[in-house]
């Protein structure tokens, strides 16, 4: 596939110039037209900025088959829906620096931690706590947490 037939086959399908691709973009128009003549390739950043003038995503613009591809799943059998938790936006990104963290950790302190969250996941909830009891029970969980690192 070469990318600058591709452009141009879009942009001709949604009926527009590359005038029309210019003013939504910020991209000169004899660049847009070097870029679908093939006499240059554009950089990632440019594609992005051609695939949001265009109103479609970036796979789109680089996918070439009938199908849309199937989206990657983290991992197999993991029972989380693409559109679950953990899959956009603020918990996309705590996910990822979470997964970060864990990967610099060593092996018995991330079993220790598991285990915390699995013990917190089993505790029952009370129904209501005061804002104070809950401030009351943080130094206890410290406490538990230092003795089991011991």
């Amino acid at each position: 596939m070469i990318i600058g037939d591709r452009l141009r086959v879009l942009r001709e399908e949604k009926k527009l110039s590359q005038g029309d691709i210019e003013k939504r973009t910020g991209l000169l128009r004899c660049y847009l037209s070097r870029v679908e003549n093939g006499h240059t390739v554009p950089a990632v950043e440019t594609l992005e900025k051609l695939a949001r003038a265009l109103d479609m995503p970036l796979y789109q613009l680089l996918y070439d088959g009938d199908d849309p591809p199937r989206a990657e799943t983290s991992g197999a059998g993991s029972g989380r829906q693409a559109t679950g938790w953990g899959y956009s936006g603020k918990e996309l990104r705590f996910m990822k620096k979470l997964r970060h963290l864990l990967s610099k950790m060593q092996e018995a302190d991330r079993e220790l931690l598991l285990f915390t969250v699995q013990q917190m996941v089993r505790r029952k909830k009370p129904q209501a706590q005061p804002a104070a009891a809950i401030a009351a029970a943080e130094p206890e969980k410290e406490t538990a947490a230092a003795a089991a690192a011991q």
